[in-house]
């Protein structure tokens, strides 16, 4: 979000910003309205947890600085790790005890205690109170602004087409970062209060959010996992701490904005380091490792380490793009196996009733995907002998043309040899895919049974 509202500064000032948030907002508000939200049921689990321990990992990663009085640059997190080596640095023993008491803190803090007064509050108050006292060498939050109409804000008449025209592109990304960011957050959110989120309403509450923002002199707003993730740890579960989270910031901006300004860095970065932590789901997590499904492992990590190398909405891209290869690799392993007719499994006592029959039985979809490999596996299957073969499918849940061609093309290559080829168990999308194709015209009504033994005894009065 940040670098694309820096390069929007850089072009087109603040106006643009702010024209770009007031588009994006109405983009949301009508992807709110259009019931687009279920994107995030879209989204595998070990995707959404390894973004919620991606974002943790940044989020502890952001901290050092406040946290050790370090300094890094560079856009990416390899590029700010690498800069803390080949930079000068100045390491902060003062920010770091203090970080490091607020961390050992909350780590020791009385859970029943927490519900009443957040151990992340205790532990803020406590360290201004020191730094109020002492006096320390270090950087605290500054100056607050104390106006909510700032002078920079959205100028309605000041909008033209031609900046129209040249923000329409950086607000689809804004507005589709945040949909994407909040609709994860509110996942994240959701299984930590074992709740489901109602998506669309977070869709327009945040896009009338970002409507509003840019009279007010704001940027683009999007769901904080951070700041959700302290107020859910704290005890906050309702709409209500959205509500006095807003009132109590506003209030503090004009009643408490000198000592506020004084509250340091450092027991900010100890606070977010702890919740960072606890923002993993390690229930979770231990669940996909100990199950030990590679495909989950990879989601999980490849997720995680895309939002901690890339940025978040390439992180998505990736775990979401590799979760539906590995789908589309798993539902194209087509089985397919031949069996001989076992009389007495029928109650027959003739054991050469049924010796030139056999049941051809097909699991997984019947589409291009699997075409070849059907055509491979019945080219190479043993009939020798065989004058009927009954093709079972119950197991097969979809079937498109490619399919159903190559699947007609075999029938005709039997009826050559002059072998019966009846089907059983079709279910109804797959026979409507029949019918459209011609094979069930093909075949004829007369060869399409409900059951195996149903066909079975079709084909022994046939004789």
């Amino acid at each position: 979000m940040t670098a694309i509202l820096l390069s929007l500064v850089v072009k087109y000032q603040l106006q643009g910003v702010f024209i770009a948030s007031l588009i994006s907002g109405i983009i949301l508000l009508l992807c709110g309205i259009f019931k687009l939200g279920k994107i995030v049921s879209f989204l595998p689990l070990p995707v959404i947890t390894g973004f919620t321990s991606g974002i943790a990992i940044i989020i502890a990663f952001g901290q050092i600085n406040n946290f050790t009085g370090l300094t890094c640059s560079g856009e990416s997190t390899i590029e700010k790790t690498i800069s803390y080596f080949t930079t000068e640095q100045h390491f902060s023993l003062v920010s770091f005890l203090i970080g490091s008491a607020v961390v050992l803190f909350m780590a020791i803090y009385p859970k029943k205690l927490n519900r009443y007064f957040p151990s992340s509050l205790a532990a803020i108050i406590l360290t201004t109170i020191a730094q109020l006292i002492f006096r320390f060498d270090i950087s605290t939050v500054g100056e607050i602004p104390k106006s909510v109409f700032l002078p920079d804000r959205l100028d309605i008449s000041a909008i033209t087409l031609k900046q129209i025209e040249g923000l329409i592109l950086p607000a689809v990304s804004i507005a589709a970062l945040g949909l994407i960011e909040s609709l994860l957050c509110g996942a994240s959110a959701g299984r930590m209060k074992n709740e489901k989120l109602d998506a669309n309403q977070e869709l327009i509450a945040q896009g009338i959010g970002n409507i509003v923002i840019p009279f007010f002199g704001g940027v683009p707003a999007t769901a904080a996992i951070a700041r959700t993730a302290v107020a859910i740890k704290s005890g906050g579960v309702t709409r209500l701490t959205s509500v006095v989270h807003s009132v109590i910031l506003l209030l503090s901006m004009f009643l408490l904005a000198p000592v506020i300004s004084e509250i340091p860095l450092a027991a900010l970065a100890g606070v977010l380091m702890i919740t960072a932590w606890r923002m993993n789901d390690f229930a979770v997590i231990k669940s996909i490792f100990s199950k030990k499904i590679k495909t989950q492992i990879a989601q999980y990590l490849l997720t995680m380490l895309a939002t901690v190398i890339f940025d978040l909405t390439f992180a998505i891209f990736i775990g979401v793009l590799f979760s539906l290869i590995m789908f589309i690799l798993k539902v194209s392993d087509m089985q397919i196996t031949v069996a001989d007719i076992d009389p007495k499994r029928i109650g027959s006592d003739d054991e050469t009733k049924y010796a030139d029959s056999a049941v051809v039985y097909i699991t997984g979809p019947l589409y291009f995907g699997t075409a070849n490999h059907l055509e491979e596996k019945l080219t190479e299957m043993n009939i020798t002998g065989k004058k009927k073969i009954i093709f079972s499918m119950r197991g097969v849940p979809f079937a498109d043309a490619s399919g159903v061609q190559t699947l007609q093309e075999i029938v005709h290559e039997l009826s050559k040899k002059d072998i019966t080829v009846v089907f059983t168990a079709i279910q109804t999308p797959v026979m409507e895919m029949f019918d459209r194709c011609g094979l069930y015209g093909d075949v004829g009504d007369n060869n399409f049974f409900w059951s195996t033994d149903k066909a079975l005894d079709y084909l022994s009065r046939e004789n």
